[in-house]
């Protein structure tokens, strides 16, 4: 979830820039911060931060409050003037005092994020309710993150979504993509799929990319609306364009697999190793395959153990268990049976059925560990409860002869028919 600034400056009086200027130069403290937001924003005249900070600092001193959060504005991005966070907090606070929600709510985040001051989650909470009580959306949806994480308040799930419902029905897109996440989760309401699509769709029209990529995977699923890959993808790729790097991992499983579009392994290759820059683990891990097996792009064994091992140091389990592989199998790497051994382990403690049997395998011929038996029944036996054909064989094979477990024929013949009823997951 996020949690965002609005950085821009308020907007200006409907007024021209002539009448402006000379009110302005007669000291009206209005003109001048209306004058210096046409100079922020490049309206009626050309765009220059310097001279709108001169023009929000005339009227910040006279205590016109939105000058005075015009100015922090400045000081807290760096324009026209040198970004100082301590400034910035400074006439944050001269506004916020004076009740101006939009700098109570600056001063909010602050606080949250400690810029320009210790960082203090009670007072940010403070200031959120400030503004939030007045009607600022984004105080609202701020203030309702609060309550979700427990940050400066007793977490509470159900203020989260109040404060979020107020600022998604002021079209705060985030706020909206929030209580979407609320919905589909059951995060202080009653999960409801068709509420989250709701609020989704309306944060993704206004261009928000995690609330596009929500879409897309609710479509994939077929959750609160029909199945539909086509309409998945379109979301997808919406997010994908943006950047959202697990949108654009999903985007190159749909191109890979023919997802809601043609398959297209070259498309997925682009679509992956735009997620693998990002860092994105699953991505990394399939863009890796598509080295190994020449999909999309000329097979290169090298640069599928490149990629293995970053999305493996990450915690990714396929690509722990393929790193594993190469280890052992001394693919690209100096063959090392404990490293390989290493790596299944942390794949089979995830769950990965492929490396519990591995690693089961590994234990049975003492390659890379010692020679155990009954380890290597443990992890053989948790493969095969996850329906992995070749550890449910072996199983049965190991109670029937007693190694590893007790000897059991029963027993035995039931993993040795289980493993002939479905293929491997």
């Amino acid at each position: 979830m996020e949690n965002k600034s609005n950085s821009n400056a308020q907007e200006p009086m409907n007024i021209n820039i002539y009448v402006l200027k000379k009110l302005a130069e007669l000291g009206n403290a209005a003109a001048q911060n209306s004058l210096g937001i046409c100079y922020a924003n490049g309206q009626g005249v050309e765009q220059d931060y310097k001279q709108a900070i001169e023009l929000f600092t005339k009227a910040a001193e006279q205590g016109l409050a939105n000058a005075q959060y015009n100015l922090g504005v400045g000081y807290a991005y760096g324009r026209g003037v040198e970004q100082d966070y301590k400034k910035a907090v400074e006439w944050y606070s001269k506004a916020a005092e004076q009740g101006y929600a939009a700098a109570q709510c600056a001063l909010g985040l602050s606080y949250e994020y400690g810029g320009g001051v210790n960082q203090d989650y009670k007072k940010a909470v403070e200031w959120y309710a400030k503004a939030a009580e007045q009607g600022h959306a984004r105080a609202q949806n701020n203030l309702g993150l609060c309550y979700e994480n427990g940050r400066g308040v007793e977490q509470d799930y159900k203020k989260a979504v109040e404060w979020y419902a107020k600022a998604a029905e002021q079209g705060d897109a985030i706020a909206q993509c929030n209580l979407g996440l609320c919905y589909e989760n059951g995060r202080g309401v009653e999960q409801d799929y068709k509420k989250a699509i709701e609020w989704y769709t309306k944060a993704a029209e206004q261009g928000h990319a995690f609330a596009q990529f929500s879409l897309g995977v609710l479509y994939t699923a077929g959750r609160g609306v029909k199945q539909d890959d086509k309409k998945a993808v379109e979301w997808y790729t919406k997010a994908a364009e943006q950047g959202y790097a697990a949108a654009q991992c999903a985007l190159g499983l749909s191109y890979e697999f023919g997802r809601g579009v043609n398959q297209d392994y070259k498309k997925a290759v682009e679509w992956y190793a735009k997620a693998a820059e990002q860092g994105e683990a699953i991505a990394q891990c399939a863009l890796g395959l598509c080295y190994e097996y020449g999909r999309g792009v000329n097979q290169d064994s090298k640069k599928a153990v490149e990629w293995y091992a970053k999305a493996a140091e990450q915690g990714e389990a396929i690509a722990q268990c393929n790193l594993g592989w190469c280890y052992e199998n001394g693919r690209e790497v100096e063959q090392d049976y404990k490293k390989a051994v290493e790596w299944y382990t942390k794949a089979a403690e995830q769950g990965a059925a492929r490396a519990q049997y591995v690693l089961g395998l590994c234990y049975k011929n003492g390659c890379g560990v010692e020679k155990d038996d009954k380890k290597a029944a443990e992890w053989t036996e948790k493969a095969a409860k996850q329906g992995f054909t070749d550890a449910q064989y072996d199983l049965g094979k190991a109670y029937m002869s007693g190694l590893g477990v007790k000897k059991d024929i029963e027993k035995g013949m039931e993993w040795l028919i289980k493993s002939t009823e479905k293929d491997d997951v």
